[in-house]
């Protein structure tokens, strides 16, 4: 199954609470209390979204946190990849050469096209759209297929 760690899930529940405030600074501690976190995963999530550009911090009595630019400006696959590193799909899809199987593996390509369309969506998505939650579907999430494009030799 793929999925996001709890961590970069909660990560974009912090820098949308963020978004939600604008430009006024808010605390580690003040996040965790409104997101309803641990106030050490904050803390982590907090520093790795700093590390990446993501935020702006403010030292001091007042200080805090606050988006380092307009939430329309930051992506899904930003936040993701500030707590995940690289998003691949398969190992080579992230680092060429890592897999033993590559030059005669029939199915890399195929995977390259998957990993492809899962960076268009999380390129598709900001911060700003996460402000405007859809509403949560009862059981198991239904989608549309989507239709994937391989090319043949």
């Amino acid at each position: 199954m793929l999925r996001i760690s709890k961590l970069t899930d909660y990560a974009i529940l912090v820098i949308t609470r963020l978004a939600a405030v604008q430009a006024e600074l808010l605390s580690a501690h003040q996040l965790a209390e409104e997101c309803q976190l641990e106030p050490p995963t904050v803390s982590k999530v907090l520093k790795l979204l700093n590390k990446a550009g993501l935020l702006v911090s403010v030292r001091g009595a007042r200080g805090g946190y606050r988006l380092d630019r307009p939430a329309e400006q930051i992506s899904i696959t930003q936040v993701v990849t500030a707590i995940e590193g690289p998003i691949g799909v398969t190992e080579c899809s992230v680092e060429p050469g890592s897999c033993s199987h590559e030059a005669v593996c029939q199915l890399r390509g195929n995977w390259h096209v998957i990993d492809r369309e899962i960076h268009r969506v999380l390129d598709s998505l900001s911060i700003a759209d996460m402000l405007h939650p859809l509403p949560a579907a009862p059981g198991r999430l239904k989608t549309q297929p989507i239709k994937l494009h391989f090319q043949t030799n």
